[in-house]
């Protein structure tokens, strides 16, 4: 039977996925002002596309890292 219930992720659980330490993760969703789709408690919950939303965001930071260096 499939559920239909969105798979909804806290920083901590986004930073885990993407191996990544979890204030990387904030900083993303703070400059980037991607809003949580709920909320339980205090606790804030992204969907897939906010996580997809931070891989690319990382992404784009760490190659702009490497163009930086590379100067």
């Amino acid at each position: 039977m499939a559920s239909d219930t969105p798979q909804l992720r806290t920083p901590g659980v986004i930073a885990d996925e993407l191996g990544v330490p979890l204030s990387r993760v904030l900083y993303v969703l703070r400059q980037r002002r991607i809003k949580p789709i709920g909320r339980a408690g205090i606790i804030r919950l992204y969907d897939r596309e906010a996580v997809e939303t931070v891989r690319a965001e990382l992404l784009a930071i760490d190659q702009q890292r490497e163009v930086s260096r590379a100067n």
